[in-house]
């Protein structure tokens, strides 16, 4: 694997567990990266879906990617505060090409008072059936949405809001 510098730009590539391609980020600023995180940021990216429709983000957000986990955080920055869209997925790999990982549907959305929901059971089940995902992996990433639904309770990581300032800031000064 790759291990992009800080500063690096790179693209961002979701897939499904069959390899279809699910959606694409044009752009995001790698804040730190090293063989088992990588930190990015980015602000009003375009996002192509596999449809090829394409879509800005509204905010500046900080991304949170581990070879350790399987998930990554999306902290969003908007005015009442932080919020985050977390994805179960494989843990990501980046090559010459882009950031990558596989997008298992299931999804937890925090809210910034830290309250959280737990999206797109139905998405998960319908592709599970349709894509023969193995039990073994159902086990793992249902084991994953545990782990991370305990880190949005505890605050840990990226759920600190401190954490995800820290980085914002960096990102403003040495980025924007």
């Amino acid at each position: 694997m790759i291990i992009p510098k800080d500063g690096d730009e790179i693209e961002i590539r979701s897939y499904k567990h069959n390899g279809s391609l699910h959606r694409v980020w044009e752009k995001t600023v790698v804040l730190h990266s090293d063989n088992t995180t990588l930190i990015g940021g980015n602000n009003r990216v375009r996002v192509t879906e596999s449809d090829g429709r394409t879509w800005r983000t509204r905010e500046p957000a900080i991304t949170y990617f581990t070879t350790e986990y399987w998930f990554n955080i999306i902290s969003m920055m908007r005015q009442d505060g932080i919020y985050y869209y977390c994805n179960i997925s494989s843990p990501y790999v980046v090559d010459h090409e882009a950031l990558k990982y596989i997008d298992y549907d299931l999804d937890i959305k925090v809210f910034a008072d830290g309250s959280y929901k737990i999206l797109d059971e139905d998405e998960f089940d319908i592709h599970r059936k349709k894509m023969n995902y193995p039990d073994v992996l159902q086990q793992i990433l249902y084991k994953q949405l545990r782990i991370l639904e305990q880190w949005v309770k505890e605050r840990r990581g990226p759920f600190d809001a401190s954490f995800v300032k820290s980085w914002y800031d960096y990102y403003r000064k040495h980025y924007q």
